[in-house]
């Protein structure tokens, strides 16, 4: 059996790899209104899965809707006034994208790290070092 023959065997007996999307994958925000206040309930999850502080995460919320909030003794956020999923998602992916995601690379294994003053993302992946939305 020549090269080329073993090269065609191997390629048939591989198994073709099916695209099952990202790898990352934020979760929905499940949001619920209690009275004037929007409350997140699955805003643990979410933090867990964008691994950044939940201060820092509700910080930003904050800032993106115009509006307070708090975490509860549950874990959840609590936003002062009324929004919709779309719009607290959306406030989500604009950290995703500007506090997660590596923009060499597109892969989420970053750090948020201070240099010289300045709140840095650097990626475990690519090893790029690029400054945040901020």
């Amino acid at each position: 059996m020549d090269y080329d023959d073993m090269l065609d065997r191997a390629v048939e007996e591989t198994p073709d790899i099916e695209e099952s999307g990202s790898r990352f994958e934020v979760p929905d925000p499940d949001v619920r209104q209690e009275g004037n206040v929007t409350v997140v309930e699955n805003y643990q999850s979410i933090v867990d899965t964008l691994s950044r502080d939940e201060e820092a995460v509700l910080k930003f919320l904050q800032n993106e809707l115009g509006t307070a909030a708090h975490i509860d003794e549950s874990g959840r956020a609590r936003l002062t006034g009324g929004f919709k999923q779309r719009r607290v998602g959306d406030a989500l992916d604009a950290y995703t994208e500007g506090f997660v995601i590596c923009p060499e690379c597109g892969l989420p294994d970053t750090k948020l790290v201070t240099q010289k003053g300045a709140e840095m993302l650097r990626c475990d992946a690519c090893g790029a070092l690029s400054s945040t939305q901020s």
